[in-house]
């Protein structure tokens, strides 16, 4: 089934519904479900006047915005593939993914297609087209004024299994993996989100994740798109999103911690209250307790939910702030790692012996019930389901991630934790994170949890310099004195060498979440008197 299928369903039964909320040329703008399902018609008819065909990939470079999900419509209606790559990774990312797969065409930005002087791949991409305005050597193609062609632009029938989406990411080499979803598996995706994010028709819905928006879509959810710089997700104004939630009485958002850290931040600053807000989702990196509490003292009426998931499997397991009990939160501050709560029911969890690093062989029901851990014992997480994706593009990436029970397909999250008594997931941190020696094995997130109990605390990282455990600690913006004895005292459990306050903890691009380890130890190596004075910023 094509899921463009469900689209046009919407914009018969709900025609007048709005279905995208964005900011056009500094005004608002209301794209309704039959406009956005007549404007992808269009843009498909012109695609293939242009020789475009089905199975053919398209790389996109485009906001998030009705443009983009009118331009996914045309490439889904059509039976072609879209393809995204994070310009920002530099141009041998680039030039990697689109070696990994070459794209038919282009459709981009004015702005982006500047990439074409960068880029001989872009450059000789056999067509290329310009949404939104002009770019020499682009044709340009538009969301209102195109005219349909009778007989094209029909939706193209396909099975579960014809690729719809290709995205990429990274492994433990740093080499691009390509994520491929099919349409059979964005639908297996839409069902589980719809049930765990509880969407509910004609609701509005803030989100900053672009593949929860196709989610809404299909849900019948209006999406609202922030009035803000969606790449950094971390340092956005939140003054005119504030103001939006407050226009359109939003009652639900799913978005990141950092963009959500950042709004929660404002409002108690400026003692708001979201009072209309009933649904709060927050997830794609670590959502730590103190968030939690930040966003439901902002919005008292909402139920504040921490999503766990990967590209790979989206969702895994979910908690609702309301859900932890006061020894959950004791736990955390003493070492048992971060509470992700219960795997939803779609998906398939267990707990392996810790073997990262390694690949894992075709095993027996028999061997893999061997492998499995019981309760309260840290190992693997991995996964399997119908919203997990069971391999990568030409099979870069499958040896690392994935391994085969008889015929299900296993993925190995590269996340360490253990379910509790109850059935509840307890992360800690990355696999390879975790710093074994003579003191034994110690665990990212069961010392950084810990640790951003204290107020002043803005970031921590635990990483192994020099042979020592050292927690590397980055204060809030204020000034605010942290007393690093009293740390070391309550987290002697941890056995730290050092506690150090350092400037800034580097952070992932596209969540700005996540502690890019790898960066941070290359900022600490080596270490000579005018750095250390640098990182001692207190």
């Amino acid at each position: 089934m094509n899921i463009v299928e469900i689209f046009e369903q919407r914009a018969r039964t709900h025609p007048d519904l709005p279905a995208i909320i964005d900011t056009h040329r500094g005004k608002p703008r209301v794209t309704t479900f039959a406009e956005l399902e007549s404007a992808s018609r269009k843009i498909a008819a012109l695609l293939q006047r242009e020789g475009l065909q089905a199975g053919d990939t398209v790389l996109v470079f485009y906001p998030m915005s009705a443009e983009l999900y009118i331009t996914l419509g045309a490439i889904f209606r059509l039976g072609m593939i879209a393809m995204f790559l994070d310009p920002s990774a530099g141009r041998e990312h680039l030039a990697s993914c689109c070696q990994l797969h070459q794209p038919q065409a282009l459709i981009a930005s004015p702005k982006a297609h500047l990439l074409r002087l960068v880029s001989s791949k872009l450059r000789k991409l056999p067509r290329k087209f310009v949404l939104g305005g002009y770019a020499p050597g682009a044709t340009k193609i538009s969301c209102e004024s195109e005219k349909n062609i009778q007989g094209e632009g029909q939706i193209c029938t396909l099975s579960d299994n014809s690729p719809a989406l290709i995205t990429f990411t990274s492994g433990s080499t740093g080499q691009p993996k390509a994520t491929m979803r099919t349409h059979g598996f964005l639908l297996a995706q839409h069902r589980v989100l719809h049930h765990s994010l509880d969407l509910v028709e004609g609701e509005i819905d803030l989100t900053t994740l672009p593949v929860f928006v196709l989610a809404n879509l299909a849900s019948g959810v209006t999406s609202l798109i922030p009035k803000a710089d969606l790449r950094f997700p971390g340092v956005i104004d939140p003054v005119p999103i504030v103001a939006q939630i407050q226009k359109y009485n939003l009652q639900s958002t799913a978005a990141s911690p950092a963009f959500l850290e950042k709004i929660a931040d404002y409002c108690l600053q400026k003692n708001i209250r979201l009072t209309t807000l009933q649904k709060v989702f927050t997830g794609g990196a670590p959502v730590f307790p103190r968030l939690l509490d930040k966003l439901q003292r902002i919005a008292p009426q909402a139920k504040i939910v921490a999503v766990y998931g990967s590209t790979e499997a989206e969702p895994i397991a979910e908690i609702a702030y309301s859900q932890m009990t006061a020894r959950d939160k004791f736990l955390m501050q003493q070492g048992s790692g971060l509470l992700a709560g219960i795997p939803v029911p779609e998906i398939e969890l267990r707990i392996i012996r810790d073997q990262w690093g390694s690949a894992i062989s075709p095993l027996t029901l028999a061997e893999f019930e061997d492998l499995c851990l019981p309760s309260n014992e840290v190992g693997e997480i991995v996964v399997s389901g119908a919203h997990v994706l069971s391999g990568y593009l030409h099979g870069r990436g499958d040896e690392e991630t994935k391994f085969c029970v008889g015929e299900k397909i296993w993925h190995r999250t590269g996340d360490a934790g253990y379910l509790d008594d109850s059935g509840q997931l307890w992360l800690l941190g990355r696999c390879a994170t975790k710093i074994i020696d003579t003191q034994g094995t110690l665990y990212p997130f069961a010392v950084e949890c810990a640790a951003l109990a204290y107020p002043n605390i803005k970031r921590a990282a635990l990483i192994q310099q020099k042979g020592k455990r050292w927690l590397l600690i980055e204060r809030n913006d204020g000034r605010e004195k942290i007393a690093l004895p009293e740390i070391q005292a309550n987290l002697r459990w941890a056995k730290l060498d050092e506690i150090r306050v350092i400037g800034k903890i580097p952070v992932d691009k596209r969540h700005n979440a996540k502690v890019d380890y790898p960066a941070l130890k290359e900022l600490l190596k080596p270490i000579t008197p005018a750095k250390e004075r640098r990182l001692r910023q207190h």
